[in-house]
């Protein structure tokens, strides 16, 4: 066997320089790698973030809007349905408004029945209804065919009236 010995060997100043160099090359290499991927991550990072963040706003944003329209539908429903509520309540007090009427012209006739007018009564009833039509601020008035016999009637009246007058004295 042979034997080897080593000795401390010092390889000269410009071989040294070229190792140093060397070793300060490749560990330069290395720590641009390192932040070159550490760069990379870190904007791949960002970007996912905004993505996330923007991808979050447009569902909230979404989600508002669906939620707005739906406030606006039940609105628009509501108001419908207080209009409506309000026309039948209208509608409901109006027909009562007429079955009062009614029922006070159905009584009135009732007891114009019991009460058994004479003809000379309803006449004058009638001049009176005449009157009324003829004081309004109608622009044409429709005179019954009857007239005649109304004005036969107001003759009967004066008589009647120059009678009165007669007993009194």
């Amino acid at each position: 066997m042979s034997r080897v010995e080593l000795k401390n060997i010092i390889p000269p100043r410009e071989i040294q320089d070229a190792m140093e160099k060397q070793m300060k090359a490749e560990r330069e290499r290395r720590e641009k790698i390192l932040q070159a991927e550490g760069e990379k991550k870190s904007q791949i990072l960002v970007a996912e973030g905004e993505k996330e963040s923007k991808i979050l706003r447009a569902e909230a944003e979404k989600q508002a809007a669906i939620l707005k329209a739906e406030a606006e539908k039940e609105a628009v429903i509501l108001r419908a349905d207080a209009v409506r509520q309000q026309k039948i309540l209208e509608a409901e007090g109006e027909a009562e408004s007429i079955r009062n009427v009614q029922q006070a012209l159905a009584d009135t006739i009732v007891q114009l029945n019991e009460a058994n007018p004479s003809k000379n009564v309803i006449a004058i009833k009638s001049l009176e209804a005449f009157e009324k039509a003829a004081d309004g601020k109608a622009t044409k008035i429709i005179i019954p065919s009857e007239i005649q016999s109304l004005a036969g009637l107001a003759s009967s009246l004066k008589a009647i009236g120059t009678d009165d007058g007669k007993y009194a004295e």
